[in-house]
């Protein structure tokens, strides 16, 4: 029923660190935690070698460090979480249960002038009330803007103005070893400043559930710095800090960054969408190694190899062929499947960009127009209720809304999807919520669908004509 154009199908997944949440009973997480697998210490002998020391004496990170200091804020959220008793259920029946207050913190980057704060999702989700504190003391009530769990971005307001902000950098510019600043509220130590290099780009971390374009630095970050800010020595935005490796819950060598350019079009598709638009290239691919490239008889041994083109797709529409070899996406090299990950979470449908591939050892480039998962370059107003629901849906009638002494809910008018036939699901009936959300008229439903893409199933309230409630998830 619903056509999905993949951008890759990867058969091997290189994992050496995963995800472990930082939190105990009383408080919410505040920073992601990688932690790797243990390894026994080794004696290495070292050698002193006299050499000219230069790198950090001749850099200056002042000017950075207080062009940005005031630009990251103290994020506090609250979450109102109600704990039931099986026992007292068990004697007494179910009861209301007690209600507590779980608080966590974590950092922001303003990212304009009037309000707009950039942080991870993961330090705000489920709150009931965010609270942002800037750097002069003052304390402001923010309302979420949208969010988007895959990436780990999240964007908030505040009613304010004339505030001070960082600009983006093209992350894609960043180069190993470059100096970098994090900035953030470590152990709600606010306005913290630590200093590092580059590590890596294109870091692939696993127990993520979502694989990332992780840029890796040796700037300490610590639990609080999430959401922070991770900028270049001109005071520039080059990522958002989201995890560090450790054994131990704090620092210990190694954080990770998303990429400005993927949360500055992440945040760019909540505000002008309310979603994010994901783009996908329509290709089946493996990602090529030491040891696939000789099965494969590639001739290089890194890359991403198509083993399939999805018709329709912008990849086959441009040229790109089975076996071709993708190795450079516009002035990006493309060695694995993050780095590719990281292109594509960078771009929106209807773009753009050069494809530079291997093809009998040649490289080829081509221009291609990427796509939605419904194989268009743009959003239609029913993309979802048509490719993902299956109906053809009107807003109730005066005579429906007295029949059923409603006020809101939307009327199926003719169902395409078979799955709400073997539920007995009729037409005219009404759908009355998704995922225990009112919908109040079309646009309302196809909104709602965009909102929980992202999730395994959503359950959709509906109205039979027998006047029975049902209740039916639909997997997506």
């Amino acid at each position: 029923m619903k056509k999905i154009f993949l951008s890759g199908i990867t058969t091997i997944l290189v994992s050496v660190l995963f995800f472990v949440s930082c939190k105990d009973l009383t408080k919410k997480t505040e920073t992601q935690v990688v932690e790797p697998k243990e390894e026994k210490s080794k004696i290495v002998k070292t050698n002193l070698v006299k050499s000219p020391a230069y790198a950090a004496e001749t850099t200056d990170f002042t000017r950075a460090a207080e062009a940005t200091v005031d630009a990251v804020v103290h994020v506090k959220n609250t979450a109102v979480k109600t704990v039931y008793n099986p026992i007292e259920e068990l004697f007494y029946g179910r009861s209301g249960g007690r209600k507590f207050k779980q608080v966590g913190t974590g950092s922001g980057v303003i990212i304009s002038s009037d309000g707009y704060i950039i942080t991870n999702n993961h330090v705000v989700e489920n709150a009931n009330e965010i609270e942002i504190t800037l750097n002069n003391k003052k304390v402001y009530q923010a309302e979420l803007v949208g969010s988007d769990e895959k990436n780990d971005i999240a964007l908030v307001k505040i009613d304010t103005y004339d505030l001070p902000y960082i600009t983006f950098a093209n992350s894609d510019n960043v180069r190993l070893g470059e100096w970098v600043l994090a900035v953030g509220n470590p152990y709600n130590l606010t306005s913290t400043v630590t200093a590092g290099i580059i590590s890596a780009k294109g870091r692939d971390l696993s127990g993520n559930n979502n694989i990332e374009s992780f840029i890796q630095t040796d700037a300490a970050v610590n639990p609080g710095n999430s959401g922070g800010a991770l900028v270049n020595t001109r005071g520039e935005l080059v990522g958002i800090n989201t995890a560090i490796s450790s054994q131990t819950g704090s620092y210990v060598g190694y954080s990770f960054a998303i990429p400005s350019n993927i949360a500055k079009k992440i945040v760019e598709d909540l505000m002008e969408f309310g979603n994010v638009q994901r783009a996908f290239l329509g290709i089946q691919f493996v990602e090529l190694d030491g040891e696939n490239s000789k099965e494969l008889e590639a001739p290089v041994a890194e890359g991403i190899y198509v083993t399939d083109v999805i018709s329709g797709g912008g990849a086959g529409e441009a040229g790109i062929k089975e076996n071709d070899i993708i190795i450079r996406i516009n002035n990006t090299k493309i060695t694995k499947f993050s780095d590719l990950k990281g292109q594509m979470s960078a771009h929106r449908p209807g773009e753009k960009v050069a494809i530079t591939v291997l093809r009998n050892n040649q490289p080829k480039v081509f221009n291609v127009v990427l796509k939605n998962k419904f194989g268009q370059e743009t959003f239609s107003d029913t993309d979802f209720i048509d490719h993902v629901l299956g109906l053809e849906l009107v807003n109730i009638s005066a005579a429906q809304k007295r029949k059923y002494n409603l006020n809101y809910g939307v009327s199926i008018s003719k169902i395409n999807n078979p799955s709400f036939s073997r539920y007995g699901i009729k037409v005219n009936a009404i759908i009355l919520a998704i995922e225990r959300q009112k919908v109040m008229d079309v646009a309302g439903v196809e909104r709602l669908m965009r909102t929980y893409e992202d999730n395994e199933y959503v359950t959709l309230q509906i109205l039979n004509t027998n006047n029975k409630v049902a209740y039916i998830s639909l997997e997506l």
